[in-house]
């Protein structure tokens, strides 16, 4: 997939007040420092396009960007969620919760892992919720390029296996680097297929 524009378009604070449902939607989450606005900014082609930050945490709203004018990514706010009170969390999480289980044109969540870590409850966890509400996802790791290969296929292959411990089937997975542009291609092509498939059933 050649990325010709790709605009920012709207934080919305809830699930109703995101833009029209009409096209394929994918969403990108993971814990509050997985370098997620720096991945979303790679796939865009566009350095600017979602706000990093040393603090994590930043992504507090639904932020919608519109990828060739055809399909929409979605930053949601990290799970983990830094060094917030306790009533912010629960607001967020049921922000999150309501997105996910409701938005009708989410075709796919792309949830992002810290390469460099053995697996974290907190991961775990998450995508097991989401196989608990029915909810197609992949799964992306992260900075590939901040430990040697070898680290990186060893916590990759632990985490693949921890899930096949409750898991039947495991959901396609990504390897990516920001720096090296690692994984790039391959999420721009699934994402491809998926929006060959959406159009098929609209």
């Amino acid at each position: 997939m050649v990325i010709k524009s790709a605009e920012y378009l709207i934080s919305s604070p809830d699930w109703e007040q995101c833009p029209t449902p009409n096209m394929a939607e994918y969403a990108f989450i993971g814990r509050s420092n997985v370098g997620k606005s720096s991945l979303i900014n790679v796939l865009a082609n566009n350095e600017k396009l979602a706000k990093t930050s040393g603090t994590p945490g930043k992504t507090v709203l639904i932020n919608h960007f519109l990828i060739n004018k055809e399909w929409y990514l979605v930053d949601l706010p990290g799970y983990g969620f830094a060094k917030r009170s306790m009533s912010q969390r629960k607001q967020w999480e049921k922000m999150i919760e309501n997105y996910l289980q409701k938005r009708s044109n989410l075709v796919n969540v792309f949830v992002l892992i810290d390469s460099r870590h053995s697996p974290q409850k907190l991961d775990i966890d998450f995508v097991n919720q989401l196989g608990e509400w029915n909810i197609p996802f992949s799964i992306v790791f992260t900075k590939a390029d901040k430990s040697t290969q070898a680290e990186v296929s060893r916590n990759v292959k632990t985490f693949l296996q921890k899930m096949r411990e409750t898991w039947e089937f495991l959901p396609p997975h990504f390897v990516t680097s920001t720096v090296k542009k690692t994984g790039r291609d391959a999420i721009l092509g699934y994402i491809e297929e998926m929006n060959a498939q959406f159009r098929a059933i609209a």
